[in-house]
C-alpha cells in the first residue's frame, strides 16, 4: 500500500478567494486614500496609512496561502508545500459542531500536544493544540476531509 496517496484534498474556492482577497485590498486602499485625502491629523493620518498597508499586505498573504491545496493522506494533513498540518497519530479528536471555534465551512482538530504557531490566511492555523481548517474553502470538500479524519481516528479502514 503507498503511504503517500491522497485521501482528500480542500483548495479554495476561487469565487470566495477573490471575494476574500479583494476585501482586504479595498479596504487597505480606502484607508490610504481617506489618510491621504482627508486627514483628521497627522497621528490619524500615519495611523490610517499604517492600517491601510497592514490589509494591503494581509491580502497579498493571503492570494499566496489560497493557493495552496490541503493534501489528507493514511498518516498526515499537509499543504501542498509540504507543510505538515497534523499527523493522524497526534489528533485527539475533531470538532465541527455550529458552536465549535473554526473558520467559515471548516473544522477543528484537537491535537495530544501542543504545535508550532501558524498562518495560512483563509485556508488554515495552528495555535496550541487547535488546528483550524476552513475560511474560503467549499464546506464540500471539508466536510469529506472532516468525516475521513474522523474515519482514520477511529482506526477505521478506507480501502
Amino acid at each position: 500500500m503507498d503511504d503517500t496517496r491522497i485521501l482528500a484534498e480542500v483548495s479554495a474556492s476561487p469565487f470566495r478567494r477573490a471575494v476574500g482577497v479583494g476585501m482586504l485590498w479595498f479596504l487597505g486602499g480606502l484607508l490610504i486614500y481617506v489618510a491621504l485625502t482627508t486627514p483628521p491629523s497627522v497621528n490619524w493620518q500615519i495611523f490610517l496609512v499604517l492600517m491601510g498597508s497592514c490589509a494591503l499586505w494581509l491580502g497579498y498573504v493571503m492570494m499566496r496561502a489560497t493557493s495552496l491545496v490541503l493534501q489528507l493522506t493514511e498518516h498526515e494533513l499537509r499543504d501542498s508545500a509540504g507543510t505538515v498540518l497534523a499527523r493522524v497519530e497526534d489528533i485527539e479528536k475533531i470538532d465541527r459542531g455550529a458552536f465549535a471555534l473554526k473558520p467559515s465551512n471548516g473544522f477543528t482538530l484537537i491535537l495530544k500536544q501542543p504545535q508550532t504557531r501558524c498562518w495560512r490566511p483563509g485556508l488554515w492555523w495552528r495555535l496550541g493544540r487547535r488546528v483550524a481548517v476552513g475560511g474560503v474553502t467549499p464546506g464540500s470538500q471539508t466536510r469529506l476531509m472532516a468525516d475521513l479524519i474522523a474515519a482514520l481516528i477511529a482506526g477505521e479502514s478506507l480501502i
